[in-house]
């Protein structure tokens, strides 16, 4: 079976939901402790093997290219100054891994944002990811669907099981089987509460099999003209292909909301070691002043 070695992140979005703080700042550069967002997405994948990603980005979008690239204004002034070891670590999430940008020029959907990066991973398996979900974990998350993925081959989605009251806002997998990763038999986008198969809602991470791009060259424009990889899944599924969910382990913070950015920050602060006594106590500190 392919060695799974790159990934597509996508940045295209505009990051209505945390407007106006996105309005000149993309909403992958809000940090996390002391690191963009979109880094940690970065640093998930290559702990999961993988050593080429591509971003999909938009206007508006330059400060993500400029993170990943050595040479900056920045590092040279430290290291004109001396300050070698900032500047190291300025100039460190350039050599994560290597580097391809490519431009949605219109929102049309997921589905055409990964078509955006077609020439650069088509004909072997790659992993998708969307850095709006801030997944912390003892083991990379994109490192386990790998490992589901090479059991089961296919089509491999990341998944969790979600509050009813939610389902309206996930791609709700239909799983055909027990076990994880299991079979589908198909995926609803964003179903009612009532119609939905199952509670187990699609988390941005995915393998995407080679096949993918024959199934969204299939694909008509949907609501707002936007094409949906859930729809070129369902159009694996009904291929005969292997689609199947998977349940990770770890705990994902959506961050393109307020709330899930303020969460995803003090989980991340806690989770580092240096952090956490001074972070503990920072924080009762702030929920007791709140409460007064």
């Amino acid at each position: 079976m392919a060695t799974v070695t790159k990934a597509v992140i996508l940045a295209a979005g505009l990051g209505t939901r945390m407007l106006p703080a996105t309005k000149a700042v993309p909403k992958e550069m809000l940090p996390v402790v002391d690191r963009p967002l979109i880094q940690y997405a970065v640093e998930e994948a290559v702990g999961a093997g993988i050593t080429d990603i591509i971003f999909v980005v938009a206007d508006g979008k330059e400060a993500i290219c400029d993170h990943f690239q050595a040479g900056g204004r920045t590092e040279r002034v430290l290291s004109a100054a001396g300050n070698i070891a900032l500047a190291d670590s300025v100039r460190a999430p350039a050599e994560l891994a290597a580097f391809t940008f490519v431009r949605q020029d219109e929102p049309r959907g997921i589905a055409h944002a990964v078509a955006c990066a077609r020439k650069h991973v088509e004909g072997a398996p790659f992993a998708l990811l969307f850095p709006d979900d801030l997944i912390i974990a003892s083991r990379s998350p994109v490192a386990q669907i790998i490992d589901a993925f090479d059991r089961c081959g296919g089509s491999v989605i990341a998944v969790q099981e979600v509050d009813p009251a939610d389902i309206p806002q996930y791609g709700i997998c239909d799983p055909a089987e027990a076990g994880n990763p299991a079979r589908l038999r198909g995926i609803v986008e964003k179903p009612s509460r009532e119609e939905a198969p199952s509670n187990l809602g699609v988390v941005g991470r995915y393998i995407l099999s080679e096949t993918i791009f024959t199934h969204i060259d299939r694909l008509s424009p949907g609501k707002n003209g936007e094409l949906q990889i859930t729809d070129a899944f369902a159009s694996q599924i009904a291929a005969g292909e292997r689609v199947s969910a998977f349940r990770y382990e770890g705990t994902r913070y959506d961050t393109g909301r307020p709330l899930g950015l303020i969460s995803a920050n003090i989980a991340a602060a806690l989770a580092r070691p240096e952090l956490r006594a001074q972070a503990s106590e920072s924080f009762a500190r702030a929920l007791q002043a709140g409460g007064r």
